[in-house]
């Protein structure tokens, strides 16, 4: 069969790659500090969002079957038809009062939340000043809209407010960053942000994605870390990552912006509603929450312990004390290779490479968790030092 020329210009671009682009490795466990693959047993997992080490608790898994067993499955619609149970709003209301906002609106995930807000606050009189390493979701997001565009490099105070000023006759001007970049594992300067803010009248949108139920003394998030409570006026956050590993996303803004989401926000009005079993293990997550600080102080101890241990080894890590530990390697073979031989002494990390991030700032992303022993660190740590040893770094 004849190839199309089309294809062949993907074949091309898959070639040239240097086997740096591989299939997903298939997980046949449920996720947890170790997991099975398809090729291999017992893989200690490093590469998972699962912070709190929620995802495959036995607490997660007993209230989503009682979710199922009172909401049932699904509900085949959005909802503004038929598709808002109680529990979808207990879970709006839970999270507010966790987060400290006004209100909050569910989507089926944050990359929703993020797609479709934008489009819905701002029009072309209005502008938006984003970080240089936000999420993929928010640029997808903002290049929905038709508000001006202003790009600030990266946690760059006297840069964003250069782009403040170029858009001070702005209707609605929104600063829009990650709290914490998901990258690098660093925080963003929320209080130089929000002094910003106040001083040329904007709002300011926080993603926190990879903060909630975590960072800050009480795991609201990063405004909580920051001391800027009050100060933020939206944030988005997602359940899949520290609040149980499911699926699922959420704006927290004002009353009055919540409802102007709910009128014109596309990937709310027009999607699905968020499976009820969800929303009802994400309560059970939210009670954990305010019931202890007990899995986020060891999340942060352990985060600690890995931090000083992997530097002492002389690889190059970013500083910072996020459980996001990115190991640059640069050369994206290199990392590929490093990821390949970890794997196979029994250590779950993948190689992270251009676009995602920077060509010649290829990396092994490693993230702790809660659900780690100190002896998984030490083993990982361990595993580092001979791949290092074995590759001549």
């Amino acid at each position: 069969m004849k190839v199309k020329e089309s294809v062949k210009y993907y074949k091309s671009i898959v070639e040239d790659s240097k086997n740096t682009w591989k299939r997903p490795m298939e997980v046949i466990s449920k996720q947890d500090a170790h997991v099975d693959t398809l090729h291999h047993k017992g893989l200690l997992n490093m590469c998972a969002n699962n912070y709190l080490g929620l995802a495959g608790s036995a607490a997660m898994a007993d209230a989503a079957k009682k979710g199922i067993d009172r909401w049932g499955f699904g509900l085949s619609a959005g909802r503004s038809l038929c598709g808002t149970q109680s529990v979808h709003r207990e879970l709006e209301r839970r999270l507010s009062n966790f987060l400290h906002m006004e209100d909050t609106l569910l989507y089926t995930s944050c990359f929703d939340a993020n797609g479709g807000i934008f489009a819905a606050l701002l029009d072309s009189q209005d502008a938006v000043i984003s970080d240089e390493l936000n999420h993929a979701s928010i640029i997808d997001g903002i290049r929905l809209c038709k508000a001006q565009r202003y790009i600030y490099k990266n946690n760059n105070m006297s840069d964003l407010r250069k782009r403040l000023e170029e858009a001070k006759d702005a209707l609605v001007k929104l600063i829009v960053t990650d709290g914490v970049f998901s990258m690098e594992g660093t925080i963003a300067s929320l209080v130089e942000i929000c002094d910003l803010a106040e001083e040329y009248g904007a709002l300011v949108m926080v993603d926190d994605s990879h903060a909630t139920g975590f960072v800050g003394a009480h795991g609201r998030g990063t405004h909580e870390h920051c001391g800027v409570e009050g100060r933020v006026d939206i944030i988005s956050g997602t359940l899949g990552k520290a609040l149980g590993g499911a699926s699922g996303g959420f704006i927290s803004a004002s009353k009055y912006i919540v409802t102007v989401l709910r009128q014109r926000s596309r990937p709310y009005v027009f999607s699905n509603s968020l499976m009820p079993c969800i929303c009802q293990a994400n309560v059970k997550v939210i009670d954990i929450l305010e019931e202890s600080t007990g899995l986020r102080d060891k999340l942060m101890d352990n985060t600690q312990y890995y931090r000083e241990e992997i530097k002492k080894l002389g690889f190059e890590v970013p500083d910072g004390a996020h459980p996001i530990v990115p190991i640059i390697l640069g050369d994206e073979s290199v990392a590929a290779e490093f990821s390949q031989r970890m794997i196979d002494k029994g250590v779950f990390v993948m190689s992270i490479s251009y676009p995602v991030v920077a060509k010649g700032r290829a990396r092994l992303r490693t993230q702790i968790s809660a659900a780690h022993s100190k002896e998984d660190l030490d083993f990982v740590i361990s595993c580092f030092a001979k791949v290092k040893e074995e590759m001549g770094l």
